[in-house]
């Protein structure tokens, strides 16, 4: 099996956090995007990974190098971001026949086993992974008929579906897929200018390929800093992450703090991610993940990202509040009045 990895795009919807580095490498739960995606994938220990970049592409390959030596891998670089399918294409040179390919975006997280890959494409030729979804006005749904996809529709107005496409493929003939993507780019079949893959799986629909639909068990959105919040939420509440006793510190799991970190006089906590080599003092800290080398000394935060690097100061207060006093220190909240 081949894994490709398309890890291009500006990741508009994150900045100013992407201003500097990719989206896949924002951490989360004391982990980039990137390791949380990795880490599921190399369980299937794939023949190659092939990361399709932009031309941030060396910092991707720089990690991926430092914390994955040992995968072998291979870097290609989208020109032109022509859409998602256009990037998947341009791993068709890395493919040959009878390999099978993994197709993996990384504007999501998803939780399920791909060891099942095999039992579940039993009588298929691929796997569109998705996931039961309320608006489904939102995504491109898959409509099924006796478990096998015969449609595809993209935002529907009525619940034709509502099993949504979450950016997880799977294709047992991986060098007859990239014939279906040379068909599609050579037709210039583009939506709003862009290759898709929907547009590519309908033609191997009409040919009378299988397709199954499984569902993952959970898909976390990593695009905008309220959902990546929000996975940071679920991925701390759900597995065991990296912390210890903080002398001096209040730490509330569950938090994710990473060893080199140094925190004291702090109340950490819950729902908080702190990354390597960072130094917080004297502070408050909840719902939020501070990335990389950061200081922070006398703040409150909550529901905050903290990028790379980041020199944040507090002011400290002395007051003197007499007795029946109401004093709003920036509270948003309304007070009351009597």
């Amino acid at each position: 099996m081949k894994v490709i990895l398309p890890v291009a795009g500006k990741g508009t919807r994150l900045r100013p956090h992407t201003f500097t580095k990719p989206k896949s490498l924002v951490p989360v739960a004391g982990k980039t995007v990137l390791e949380h995606m990795l880490n599921n994938v190399t369980t299937l220990q794939a023949e190659e990974y092939i990361f399709i970049t932009d031309e941030n592409g060396y910092i991707v390959e720089n990690f991926v190098n430092q914390h994955y030596p040992n995968l072998r891998t291979t870097y290609i670089l989208q020109e032109q971001l022509l859409g998602p399918a256009h990037a998947v294409w341009l791993a068709s040179k890395r493919i040959q026949p009878k390999d099978e390919v993994l197709v993996v975006f990384n504007d999501t997280l998803f939780i399920t086993d791909l060891n099942r890959i095999p039992r579940l494409c039993d009588g298929l030729d691929g796997l569109i992974y998705s996931k039961e979804v309320k608006d489904y006005r939102r995504f491109g749904v898959n409509v099924l008929k006796d478990g096998v996809i015969v449609d595809m529709v993209e935002k529907p107005d009525q619940p034709i579906s509502k099993l949504a496409q979450v950016g997880l493929y799977y294709l047992r003939d991986g060098y007859g897929f990239m014939q279906y993507l040379s068909k599609a780019i050579e037709g210039k079949m583009t939506v709003k200018g862009e290759y898709y893959l929907p547009e590519v799986f309908k033609l191997m629909i009409r040919d009378g390929l299988k397709l199954g639909a499984p569902e993952i068990d959970e898909w976390l959105d990593c695009g905008k800093p309220e959902t990546l919040l929000a996975t940071n939420r679920y991925l701390l509440e759900n597995f065991r992450q990296s912390h210890y006793c903080i002398e001096g510190c209040v730490v509330i799991p569950p938090v994710a703090i990473q060893p080199s970190a140094k925190v004291s006089h702090s109340i950490i906590g819950p729902h908080v991610s702190i990354s390597e080599n960072c130094r917080i003092t004297d502070s408050v800290i909840k719902d939020s993940v501070i990335s990389p080398n950061s200081t922070l000394v006398n703040v409150i935060l909550e529901q905050s990202l903290v990028g790379d690097s980041v020199e944040l100061t507090g002011v400290a207060q002395r007051i003197s509040i007499g007795d029946y006093s109401v004093i709003d220190m920036g509270s948003s909240s309304v007070i009351p009045q009597k």
